[in-house]
Parts: C-alpha cells; sequence; structure tokens
C-alpha cells in the first residue's frame, strides 16, 4: 500500500482577526436617566439655528395662508392630517410582513378617507348647500349627496371590512389584526381631534388662529426659558422640559392671549364667518364680543398720565380661559407623544420639518387645544337662543328645492290668513 508523498509540511501561518468595530452609538446615561438638560448640551446653538430657520419659514407660509382664506387653511389643515397619518402608518410598518401582503396598505388609507369624508361631511355640508344654490341641477345633487352623505360612507367603511377579513392570511393574522386596531386607533386620537380645527375656521378664522398661535407661543416659550434658565427636570418623558420652562410659557402663554386677543379681534377678515365654501373678503357687523368696552382709569393714575381710559374687547376675558389651558393642560399632549415616542424607541415622528421632527411632532398640542377650542366656543360662546337659526339650517340641509318652495308657498298661505283675520277683526 503506497503512502502519496505531499512534501514537507509548510510551517503554519498566523491569521490574524480584525475586530469590526462597533457603529453602535451609545447614548448618554443622562438622557436614559433624565437628568439631561437643554442648558448642558453642547450643540444647542446649531440646534436653535436650525430651530429658528424652520421656524421663519412655516410662519411666512401660514401667513400667506391665512391672507389667502378659510378654504384654502382647510386646506393646509387636511394636508398636514395626511402627513402625520402617513407617520403613524410608518411606526408600526414591517417590511417582510408588507410584502407578503400587497395593497394592504391601501385599505389602511381607505380608512381613513372614509373617515375624512364622513366627519368633513358633516362638518361642511351647510357650507356647500349654501354655495351652490345658484345652479339647481347642481344643487340637487349637492342636496343628494348631503342626504345621503352617512348611508354613503357607512357602506364605504363595510367595503373596507370585507376587504379586509378577504385578505387575511394564514400565520399573519395577528399583525393584520394588529394594524387594522392601529389604524382605527389613529383615527380616533388624531384624525377626529385634529378635525375639530375645521369646524373652529368656519366660525371665523380667530378661532382657530388665537389657539394655535397660543400653542406656539407657548411652545417657543418653554424653549427659550427652559434654553437659558432650565435647571429643574419636569417630567421624565420628556427630559429637556423643565419647571423654568413651564413657569415662563404660561405666564407668556396667558399674557400673549390678552394681548393678542385685542388685536386680531379688530379685524373682520378674522372676526368673520364663513357660511359657504367662496374665497371672497369677508364684511361683517362685529359680533358683541368684538365690540370694545371702555374702562375709566381717572383715580387709578396721577392726572399727568396720558391715558384717561383702556378699550377691553369682551373677547379677551375668553381669551384668558384658552391661555391658561394652552399653558397648563394642552402640553400634555406632548408629554403623551414623547412617551409614545419612547414606546417606539425613536427620537421624532418623522423629519419633515429640519429642527423640529415630523408634523406631528408639531401638531401633538394643537390636537388637545382644537378640540377644547371647540367645545369652548360651542358651550360659552355660540349663540343657544336662535331657533329660527337652527331650523333654517335643518330646512336647508334637509330639504329639496322643491320641498323648500313648496314650504314658502305654504307659509305665504298661512301669513296672508292671518292678515285677513286680522284685517276683519279691526
Amino acid at each position: 500500500m503506497t503512502q502519496r508523498d505531499h512534501g514537507p509540511a509548510s510551517p503554519s501561518t498566523p491569521r490574524f482577526r480584525h475586530r469590526r468595530r462597533s457603529t453602535e452609538s451609545f447614548p448618554d446615561v443622562r438622557k436614559l436617566s433624565g437628568s439631561y438638560l437643554l442648558v448642558d448640551d453642547e450643540n444647542k446653538y446649531r440646534s436653535m439655528r436650525i430651530r429658528t430657520a424652520s421656524t421663519f419659514w412655516m410662519l411666512i407660509s401660514i401667513l400667506f395662508i391665512l391672507y389667502m382664506g378659510h378654504l384654502y387653511i382647510c386646506a393646509m389643515v387636511v394636508v398636514i392630517q395626511i402627513f402625520m397619518t402617513g407617520e403613524l402608518f410608518s411606526l408600526s410598518r414591517r417590511v417582510n410582513e408588507e410584502r407578503q401582503l400587497p395593497g394592504f396598505r391601501l385599505l389602511n388609507w381607505h380608512f381613513f378617507f372614509t373617515a375624512m369624508l364622513h366627519v368633513y361631511g358633516r362638518i361642511l355640508s351647510q357650507h356647500l348647500v349654501k354655495t351652490v344654490t345658484s345652479e339647481r341641477a347642481f344643487y340637487k345633487l349637492v342636496n343628494k349627496l348631503v342626504k345621503y352623505q352617512m348611508v354613503i360612507c357607512y357602506f364605504l367603511y363595510i367595503a373596507g371590512v370585507v376587504c379586509f377579513i378577504l385578505t387575511l392570511k394564514k400565520k399573519m393574522y395577528k399583525y393584520q389584526f394588529g394594524q387594522y386596531a392601529w389604524t382605527h386607533m389613529i383615527l380616533i386620537t388624531v384624525f377626529m381631534q385634529s378635525s375639530f380645527t375645521v369646524a373652529n375656521i368656519f366660525e371665523g378664522i380667530f378661532w382657530f388662529l388665537l389657539p394655535a398661535s397660543l400653542i406656539a407661543i407657548n411652545d417657543i416659550a418653554a424653549y427659550l426659558f427652559g434654553f437659558f434658565f432650565g435647571r429643574t427636570p419636569l417630567i421624565k418623558l420628556s427630559p429637556k422640559k423643565t419647571w423654568e420652562g413651564f413657569i415662563g410659557a404660561s405666564v407668556a402663554t396667558v399674557t400673549s392671549a390678552f394681548l393678542l386677543a385685542n388685536i386680531m379681534g379688530r379685524f373682520q377678515w378674522l372676526t368673520c364667518p364663513r357660511k359657504d365654501l367662496s374665497t371672497g373678503w369677508l364684511e361683517c357687523e362685529p359680533g358683541p364680543l368684538f365690540k370694545p368696552d371702555y374702562y375709566s382709569l381717572s383715580g387709578l393714575l396721577p392726572e399727568w398720565f396720558p391715558w384717561k381710559e383702556i378699550s377691553i374687547l369682551p373677547v379677551q376675558w375668553h381669551a384668558l380661559c384658552l391661555g391658561l389651558f394652552a399653558s397648563m393642560i394642552a402640553p400634555f399632549g406632548g408629554f403623551f407623544a414623547s412617551g409614545f415616542k419612547r414606546a417606539f424607541k425613536i427620537k421624532d415622528f418623522g423629519a419633515s420639518i429640519p429642527g423640529h421632527g415630523g408634523f406631528t411632532d408639531r401638531m401633538d398640542c394643537q390636537m388637545v387645544m382644537a378640540i377644547f377650542a371647540y367645545i369652548y366656543y360651542q358651550s360659552f360662546i355660540a349663540s343657544q337662543d336662535n331657533p329660527v337659526e337652527m331650523i333654517l339650517d335643518q330646512i336647508v340641509r334637509h330639504l329639496s328645492f322643491e320641498e323648500q318652495n313648496a314650504l314658502y308657498l305654504k307659509l305665504s298661505q298661512i301669513f296672508e290668513e292671518r292678515q285677513f283675520i286680522t284685517s276683519l277683526s279691526r
């Protein structure tokens, strides 16, 4: 048995293993413990410059849209809602599961646009009918759509449920039902709340602009006070928030509410309600809330003082309530969002706005404020003792053109009979 000669054994060459460098960045222990403050941030000035530039451009854009009018403001709100919904849909998305479920993401958007049709259909139906009264055929079509809007939305929703059931896939049930629940949670907690903003807009831009401005002022003031003076942590969910920022922002917000209400309340473009969906310039008689009351200062100040009286709009007292809510309660919407982001281990909901994160990061407190402003307006400001207006709105919403004409003729006949009886009794 022959052995094959393999030649002399070569000396073994040593192998050097290069340890791969870790790309993982270890977070600051202070950030995890909740003791990290903005005043100690080394990059705070760079962050402040980026945030200031973004805020400036957002302010210019919003002022232009405000000048364009109610309809354009509503369009802005809808666009923001779409961006927010997209950001939140992305949080629970899993790429591998999505590949096995083609078209499943479209189903989530189907539920979103069905909810949009339902909510905005109910809010804007009266304004839409009043806009198309000039064309009879178009009026009939719009009136039918308004009348059966709830039925249309219901069957659209049922169609979505049926499609969801038909797309259920084995081993994917948990993910699909999780996405179904996630979609409805977004619609309830985000879309429904922010939709009240549109209802506020048509009551007068004032009731949209003042609450939104107070949230922005509170956010900026909290940032600045925390930037320069913040030393005492406020809440662990949001480590950069401080008591100094919270208290300073509260004082600044309430003061700004009282002053801004006086300034905004003197512009008819902001105070006049919009009854239709047109974009023309508005002129109206100022309501009692926007007619100034004069208070004498005699006896309170020295005689050489130039001001003898001050004028205060009644709406300024209501603005104090809005300011208190914006400074004391609305920030908890931001704390809720902070906890939400910690649960998903993300810094921001998106990166649409440099220095601010995503649209959801900017709108967390605005949603809480929008629904409070709507409830406050409907409870304490809107006229509750004008049944004629309520009846006319019901007539316009629920009666066709022919039915309204028949009602007009019937009322005319009743008035003529009463006038005839009155003349005979004389």
